[in-house]
Order: structure tokens, then sequence, then C-alpha cells
């Protein structure tokens, strides 16, 4: 799918969830002629690897959201696949922090106190991938909450990337937690203490978004 098709999706994505966007000859779409803006773009697969979709939110003139999402299939059915994995995950988590749109049937809205100010958190599903039945354990946003908390947030908007994978056949496990699309250590070392399933080959994704409460 090229720019130009992913920036009408984009663009009838947002219709239907009533946020009217400006497309403009980059393949960005804005809001009222300014930020936030958006940009997908998608990276064709191979014989062995999946085709990735690349996501853009850029909130200012020097911070900007960064997702990818894996497309399995050839040609344009990789894309719609990768498409629908952002939709699940992270799209109506953004739609909320950045437009305003919130439909907390897709998410789970928390109010947590870091620092000395509270946060709106936005949190998407787990995105499970590979093994069928496989129940994300009820402690990993504990894990996270309880890290976060420990950190000297400044006052605006952040989000987190949490990534879970294990292999079958073996106790090959990998954490991996970002935090301002930055590897974030305290992140990923409060994932890995958490106590995962082990059935089967499967990966584990959740997209979440923090908006200050209060300045």
């Amino acid at each position: 799918m090229n720019s130009a098709a992913l920036q009408k999706y984009l663009l009838r994505l947002f219709e239907r969830h009533d946020v009217e966007l400006d497309a403009d000859e980059d393949g960005w779409l804005v809001t009222d002629g300014d930020f936030p803006a958006i940009r997908a773009e998608w990276h064709e697969g191979s014989a062995t690897e999946p085709g990735r979709l690349d996501v853009d939110v850029v909130l200012s003139e020097d911070r900007r959201i960064e997702e990818s999402f894996a497309g399995l299939g050839a040609g344009e059915a990789g894309c719609r696949d990768a498409l629908h994995a952002f939709e699940k995950s992270a799209f109506h988590v953004l739609l909320a922090a950045c437009w305003y749109v919130t439909d907390d049937r897709r998410m789970r809205i928390a109010t947590w106190d870091v620092g000395v100010r509270s946060w709106d958190v936005f949190i998407g599903p787990f995105n499970v991938r590979g093994a069928d039945a496989v129940s994300m354990p009820d402690d990993a946003l504990a894990s996270i909450e309880a890290a976060l908390k420990r950190e000297a947030l400044t006052p605006e908007l952040h989000w987190l990337r949490l990534v879970h994978s294990h292999a079958a056949g073996g106790d090959d496990s990998r954490s991996e937690a970002l935090l301002d699309n930055e590897l974030w250590t305290a992140g990923t070392l409060a994932l890995t203490a958490v106590a995962w399933p082990h059935g089967g080959d499967y990966s584990a994704r959740c997209f979440m978004l923090l908006d200050v409460r209060d300045y």
C-alpha cells in the first residue's frame, strides 16, 4: 500500500470517529493546519521477514511518537494486517490522548499519581500474537506503575511501549519497555520480574499514554 492509499485509509479511519484532519502532499494528516499530525509508511517484507508499518505522530516541533507494527502476509494483505494491529492496540489510545475522543470500551483509563502530579493514563489492550488462549498476567501493569512512580516525569504527554515475547519449547523469554521512544531500563526490569505465561510461542504488546492533569 503506497503513501497516498495509507493517507486515505487513515483519513477515513479518523472520520469514522468524528475527527476531521487535513491531508498534505507529504502524506501527513494535520489538525487544523497544526499539531498533532499523523503519517503512516509501509515497508514490504521478504520471504523470511514480515512487512512493517511505521506510524509517526508529531506532537510539537521537537516531540514525536514513533510506533511500528508487523504485518503478516504478502503485499496489501500484510499492510492491512499491520493496520489492524495498529487499530487494535494503539489507535484508540492516540485518539483519546491526542485528539480527545475517548472510547473506554477500547482501552482502560486510570489515574496514577507519579511524583507530585496526577496523570490520566490511557492503556491499550495487550495485543497477543502466536499461541492461542494466552492471558496476560494481572500484575504486569501494576509492576509498570510502580516503576513509573520512581521516575521524575516532565509535565507533558508521555508514551510507553511494552513488549514481551516467549519462544515455545524453552525458557527463551524477552521483555522490553520504551518510554518516549527510548529504552527504559527500569520498565524492562519491571516486566522481566512478572510471571509471564510459558505456553507456546507468542508475543504480547501494550501501548500506553500518560497525560498530566495539573501543571
